[in-house]
């Protein structure tokens, strides 16, 4: 790749080859806003997950992490499936290796678990689970669970809280988080309060218990936008990832949107989801490659759940 290339030589060369690939480009929030504004479809993993049901293009160039093009593969087996880089993980995902849960559900195989699983899964976890859900239809998967059996809620422990704060249910977690989501604190996010006493606070259900608790409205960052659009407060703190304040100061202009900090840093990014560029797409689109393979077997095993989400959601 010519190093003296511009984002704009990019650009074109991306939307020209997206053409000849007759490709779709999708976007997670999390993206930086370059990839955003080139993405025929920016939105959360539910959005995204109905896109990749939903398209007749024949490559899926999916800008998220891995699970995502993941997941777009298992809904689309026929279709190419690539991401910019395939080194792009999730600390959610690690922290729910397949070997342990599934060593897990055999030695409690007497309790008959349902095993709701947070869509931030490798497709071995998914193939192990009862349904999928995402923090947008977290409430509304767990309401539709069988009231006979058990849930366990893998692998967001905060998200899993929150949820069954929600709903009523009782529920048992997987130990696993956000990286990125932990790193707010109430301190920090008061801090922010201090300064701007009438501001309302948003955040993510991955954050941890005692920052939800600051919120004025816990919900996924697509409802973010709706919150921030119709709130009457002038100044809004956003706790979550902070590229999702491109999405959110695009589509609600004129509000003073302010990324949620951390104690370590002004702003918190996802590592994972930085790994991603506009010559990284460029690339993946030209080469085809890194694609998503998956054994048919799992593949398989893996979408039940999925279908079972999305039916769920509509």
């Amino acid at each position: 790749m010519n190093a003296t290339l511009t984002s704009t030589d990019l650009r074109a060369d991306i939307l020209a080859l997206k053409k000849e690939r007759n490709a779709v480009i999708l976007a997670h929030n999390y993206q930086n806003a370059e990839i955003q504004e080139i993405a025929d479809y920016v939105g959360d993993s539910l959005g995204l997950s109905f896109r990749a049901q939903e398209t007749e293009a024949d490559v899926i160039a999916f800008c998220g992490v891995h699970f995502m093009a993941e997941t777009a593969k298992i809904i689309n087996p026929e279709k190419t499936v690539v991401l910019p880089d395939a080194n792009a993980g999730c600390s959610l995902e690690d922290s729910c290796p397949a070997e342990d849960l599934g060593a897990f559900l055999k030695e409690n195989a007497e309790k008959n678990y349902y095993v709701v699983t947070y869509i931030n899964s490798s497709a071995a976890v998914k193939a192990l689970s009862d349904v999928i859900c995402t923090s947008g239809n977290a409430v509304r998967i767990v309401e539709a669970a069988p009231t006979d059996r058990p849930i366990l809620f893998v692998p967001d422990q905060n998200l899993g809280s929150w949820v069954s704060q929600q709903t009523g249910r009782e529920m048992e977690f997987w130990n696993g988080n956000c990286y990125v989501h932990v790193e707010f604190t109430r301190e920090s996010i008061q801090k922010i309060k201090d300064e701007y006493p009438d501001a309302a606070v948003v955040a993510h259900p991955e954050c941890t218990t005692a920052v939800r608790l600051l919120a004025d409205e816990v919900c996924s960052t697509e409802r973010m936008i709706d919150f921030c659009r119709n709130s009457p407060s002038e100044n809004i703190i956003v706790v979550t990832e902070a590229n999702m304040l491109h999405r959110l100061r695009r589509d609600v202009p004129g509000k003073n949107l302010i990324a949620g900090p951390t104690d370590r840093c002004a702003c918190a990014e996802c590592r994972y989801m930085k790994m991603n560029t506009l010559e990284k797409l460029y690339l993946c689109l030209r080469d085809l490659s890194p694609a998503v393979e998956l054994d048919d077997a799992m593949r398989e095993a893996a979408k039940a759940p999925i279908m079972r989400m999305l039916e769920l959601s509509k």
